[in-house]
């Protein structure tokens, strides 16, 4: 019997609202997407709800979802699953934060500063680096340790920490006074101390130094969210019977793997934003199957990076990035597997009139190499088309289910 290959493709936050700019249509409907409409025009198509009533829309829910794991069940928190990624083991006390380097306005008092930039413009991982050991060497004690993680995206440990903690993604409150924003519950004086340390450190820092010389965004501050202990969940393998490996360039969704037992695959020159290298993703999928993975899930991240900056051109090109990651694939994984299905969605939306993510149901596609059509298939692929099947995925954790498992029309 032939072994099936499975590939999801996750663009993360490629779901959007109709915008005025674009003639009322969507990102996904504008695009330029040959390949991901072939896949809907063979496929099954419809709308999942990704993210369980009452839960925060984060990237760590989300693909949870996508998964296969129950997030009301299994999630306990998006830094552990950063952590784990880079290699950090947290003891049942811990709890980890991630640590955003991020820059604020200039005022008189932290309160009335203004969220100008939740990724320190982009900061770039070696100057990241250079900062985070630095502020490590002054702010680490037998209670805090800080880690360095890719670009912005940094992780903070405090042992034997407090469990009341209400904190603010920065991406939410972008362009917006910080001040009803910072850290409240009993970890917030410990933090804002950190926080307010951090600033002092930052200020004249040589990095921030260049920084500011090139006409770059200084990362003047750092920015806690996301927190949570060790999660405890599943293998994949025990659960679905398939060996696989997780490709992404952010921490959050390796992390995600690790935990669910896939190997974590490192592309050169993955970012996370637009300038990642698609072609090397595409190119590590094919390498995973031809070494013997039944699974593997490709994390994209440039979208939602668009999506939180505005950015409409940039998200429209991240779609059609991805659609040639995709052509790649279907190009040559017939020369691998004779037999494969792609499932293909975002895991929220993040849309652009609003720089945050959304809890509202997005599209999906489930193609099967061996479909020839299908009675819930759409000519394109986008936030209408798939609406209009009238398939709806009120648990996000079943859909899984249903792409491995599941039989084509």
């Amino acid at each position: 019997m032939i072994k099936l290959k499975y590939l999801v493709i996750l663009t993360d936050g490629a779901a959007d609202y109709p915008l005025e700019k674009l003639g009322g249509k969507t990102p996904f409907q504008v695009s330029r997407k040959p390949n991901i409409n072939r896949l809907s025009q063979l496929g099954e198509v419809g709308l999942v709800r990704t993210v369980p009533p009452g839960m925060s829309p984060g990237s760590d829910v989300a693909n949870l979802a996508v998964l296969g794991y129950d997030p009301r069940r299994y999630y306990t928190g998006r830094s552990p699953l950063e952590a784990i990624s880079i290699g950090v083991d947290l003891a049942p006390s811990d709890v980890a934060f991630r640590c955003n380097l991020v820059t604020l306005s200039d005022a008189s008092s932290l309160e009335e500063k203004t969220m100008v930039d939740y990724s320190a413009g982009e900061i770039s991982t070696e100057e990241a680096k250079i900062i985070i050991s630095d502020l490590a060497k002054s702010l680490n004690s037998s209670e805090i340790s800080f880690y360095p993680g890719v670009s912005y995206r940094h992780l903070m440990v405090w042992h034997h920490a407090p469990s009341d903690c209400r904190l603010t993604p920065p991406h939410d409150i972008s362009d917006r006074v910080i001040g009803s924003f910072l850290p409240q519950g009993e970890c917030a004086p410990k933090l804002l101390a950190l926080m307010k340390e951090s600033q002092k450190i930052l200020a004249n820092h040589p990095v921030n130094q260049e920084r500011k010389q090139k006409g770059l965004r200084p990362a003047n501050s750092i920015w806690f969210w996301g927190e949570g202990r060790k999660p405890n969940i599943k293998r994949f393998d025990e659960k679905y019977g398939l060996k696989g490996s997780v490709i992404s360039a952010v921490d959050l969704a390796k992390g995600l793997g690790i935990s669910a037992g896939l190997r974590a695959i490192n592309v050169p020159g993955a970012t996370g934003n637009i300038h990642t290298n698609f072609k090397g993703k595409a190119e590590a999928v094919l390498k995973a199957f031809t070494e013997g993975d039944d699974f593997v899930y490709l994390h994209i991240e440039a979208p939602d990076e668009a999506g939180h900056q505005g950015d409409i051109e940039t998200k429209i090109k991240a779609i059609e990035r991805i659609d040639e990651v995709l052509g790649i694939i279907l190009t040559e994984l017939p020369k691998i597997a004779a037999d494969f299905k792609v499932l293909l969605l975002p895991d929220h939306p993040t849309p652009l009139a609003l720089k945050t993510h959304t809890a509202d149901p997005v599209p999906y596609v489930i193609y099967w190499s061996n479909s020839v059509n299908g009675k819930h298939s759409t000519p394109e692929f986008d936030e209408v088309s798939a609406a209009g099947t009238g398939i709806f995925i009120e648990e996000g954790h079943r859909l899984m289910d249903r792409f491995i498992e599941g039989r084509p029309d």
